[in-house]
């Protein structure tokens, strides 16, 4: 069954009902010049106004309305009506004034069919009026629940990619350090420190956030690097800084996939591989671009990673539709670019 959100503060219904009370009050009391009569009818009115609106903001509407009985509303709407119309003109009758609608200007009797709609339409003026700053109120706070509800289904996306990069990239270095391992390399206790440094940034030094600074990323880069190094023989990495970028910050862990890539692909079959990192950033734009060559007869257009893939979904959720990655083949080289709007700690 639907339900309306009734959680609004109670201090909001006071002061609307305070608020609209006292207009009502000066407002008639000035009509016929007799405040004494608007107070005493306009509490008459109210003390029926108000059961007659929460009645229909809490049962009519979730029992008939969200549930599409329209008709059932509408004849359950009009019996509550009749019975405010006898309670409201037999109150007003023998409590105040047997004058039951002096702002008429006319004599009216209880019953008359002119009463009755009068007073039923000034009710339905009430029941609009509340009902109405209710459902927008609700609205906007359906809104802003909804809007928290996305945001926090991003930061999960986010972290679940992140994390399922995490564990590829370490289980590719994993594997090289068993590969040295089973050489009785003495490089294994150089991969192992190395491979400490990067596990303590990515478990302690990224946690928690969004951007961190780029010289970091680049820092984390060139420890895998140097890993990579040490299981490839033959193998020339040249990175390039063409602009200052102490302040830059990127999202963690954006470009591991991008050189992870260029050795995966780029080392099959490689007497000599070559890869070439160059960082630019303008006014707006930070530009990543990284080059590595490959053997003509390998098919590069087939070769897909859990990597690059997330990358690209990663950029989806942090800057939307805000970025462009290409990836094409020039001679042979493999080339892929990515740009991201630019971030600062200023």
């Amino acid at each position: 069954m639907k339900k309306l959100n009734l959680d609004i503060k109670a201090q909001y219904h006071l002061w609307f009902w305070v608020i609209y009370f006292f207009l009502n009050f000066l407002r008639w009391g000035a009509y016929f010049n007799d405040y004494e009569y608007s107070l005493k009818s306009n509490i008459i009115e109210f003390c029926l106004h108000i059961p007659l609106v929460y009645f229909n903001i809490y049962i009519l509407v979730p029992k008939y309305v969200l549930q599409n009985k329209y008709y059932k509303y509408t004849l359950v709407l009009f019996l509550s009506l009749i019975i405010v119309y006898v309670l409201k003109t037999g109150l007003t009758y023998f409590i105040i004034s047997k004058d039951i609608w002096p702002e008429a200007n006319r004599d009216y009797h209880p019953f008359d069919i002119n009463h009755i709609v009068a007073v039923c339409i000034g009710e339905l003026y009430v029941l609009a009026i509340a009902t109405s700053i209710y459902f927008m109120l609700t609205w906007l706070k359906e809104r802003e629940r909804n809007r928290t509800i996305m945001v926090n289904q991003n930061k999960i996306k986010l972290k679940y990619l992140k994390n399922q990069i995490q564990p590829h990239f370490f289980f590719n270095t994993l594997n090289n350090l068993y590969a040295l391992s089973l050489e009785s390399s003495d490089k294994v206790p150089d991969v192992i420190i190395k491979l400490s440094n990067l596990m303590e940034y990515v478990l302690y030094d990224i946690e928690g956030y969004k951007f961190v600074p780029l010289i970091k990323e680049i820092d984390y880069i060139q420890n895998y690097i140097e890993i990579e190094k040490l299981r490839f023989e033959n193998v020339e990495v040249r990175m390039n800084l063409e602009s200052n970028i102490d302040s830059i910050k990127v999202p963690p862990l954006l470009f591991i996939s991008l050189i992870e890539n260029a050795f995966k692909h780029g080392g099959v079959n490689n007497d000599k591989l070559k890869i070439k990192i160059n960082i630019r950033v303008t006014k707006t734009m930070l530009e990543f671009e990284i080059l590595n060559n490959f053997v003509i007869s390998q098919n590069i257009k087939n070769k897909k990673g859990i990597g690059l893939t997330n990358t690209k979904k990663r950029l989806k959720l942090i800057f939307k539709n805000n970025f462009t990655i290409t990836q094409k083949v020039k001679f042979n080289f493999y080339i892929i670019t990515l740009q991201i709007p630019l971030y600062n700690e200023d």
